[in-house]
């Protein structure tokens, strides 16, 4: 495959009747990163993947993955070497783990998988549980499940669905580890989940769309700086709140009185030290400085809302 992307949708377009639900989406998915890809309900994310795995057959623009077109004739070769984890984990309940994962195996005509299949229970957690029928997991534990199918023969990208679903916190924190290191096995991640906090420590990169079109993509840094805003809170001597507030304002930050030489930043802010080295140059120390970071769930608030559709940012097509 000549290009780095593993997956790619280009001016895709997917009409239900009167309804658009994917409008114009352009993405890539880079080898060897995690992705998520975010947006509200009905946001289009699962009609995209549908769409990018063969299940439904776009109205306009096209996908490739792993370098080939729906409909090509190495489409269906590149399929099984996607691993998937969309919605309900496919899991025959009389079945055991091992058992589910043999006639995974024999379905993609795995030559000697017995090895596979234990390493891949222990990595997911299930070993102790291997032999137990599936039909009477948590939901927890049926994610864990459908994570070792999808990763069953070393997939080149493997395409997750809300993979913490269920999950208790510690279990949140296992997988979500283990999601970042599968780049370093040879396995590409696009994952949609709506726990915010979790993609932004678990994804290299991040996709936001609303109302089916891309409203922003890049490193989770490159995010944060362009569409995040960090927040400062301060304290001064009651009398000088409003030339701090002037001296701030210099540098295009906006400052707001809080009572009793309290004051809350807001803008652009690169760091404590600025704000506190502004201040001194004018005359004015700081008894309290307390700084709030972006985070990932700032900013897809803040592109997701509702607001007017033309005030939406507008990126070029990424090739």
């Amino acid at each position: 495959m000549s290009s780095t992307h593993l997956a790619t949708f280009d001016g895709l377009v997917k009409r239900y009747g009167d309804t658009t639900a994917v409008e114009g989406l352009s993405l890539a998915v880079p080898e060897g990163t995690v992705c998520g890809l975010l947006g509200p309900n009905g946001a289009g994310k699962t009609t995209a993947i549908r769409v990018l795995l063969g299940l439904a057959t776009p109205s306009e623009g096209s996908t490739t993955l792993l370098g080939e077109s729906p409909g090509s004739p190495g489409f269906a070769d590149a399929v099984r070497k996607v691993g998937t984890l969309i919605e309900q984990p496919a899991i025959y309940a009389r079945a055991t783990p091992r058992q589910n994962m043999k006639i995974e195996a024999s379905a993609r005509r795995l030559k000697d998988p017995d090895r596979q299949i234990d390493e891949l229970l222990a990595l997911v957690g299930l070993s102790a549980r291997a032999d137990t029928r599936s039909g009477a997991f948590s939901l927890g534990m049926k994610q864990r499940l459908g994570l070792a199918l999808a990763l069953l023969g070393g997939p080149e990208l493997i395409v997750l669905d809300e993979p913490t679903n269920g999950l208790d916190p510690a279990g949140i924190v296992e997988i979500r580890e283990l999601i970042k290191t599968l780049p370093a096995r040879g396995t590409t991640v696009l994952v949609c989940s709506h726990l915010l906090a979790e993609v932004e420590l678990m994804c290299d990169r991040a996709t936001i769309i609303r109302s089916g079109r891309l409203v922003a993509e890049g490193t989770i840094g490159e995010l944060l700086a362009d569409y995040g805003t960090s927040a400062v809170t301060m304290r001064v001597r009651a009398g000088d709140t409003d030339r701090a507030t002037l001296l701030l304002q210099g540098i295009g930050l906006d400052a707001a009185s809080l009572g009793d030489g309290h004051m809350a930043i807001t803008g652009p802010i690169h760091g404590g030290e600025q704000i506190n080295r502004v201040l001194a140059d004018g005359g004015i120390y700081l008894s309290e400085l307390h700084t709030d970071k972006a985070h990932l769930e700032q900013v897809f608030l803040s592109l997701t809302s509702d607001h007017d559709e033309a005030a939406l940012p507008q990126l070029e097509t990424i090739a």
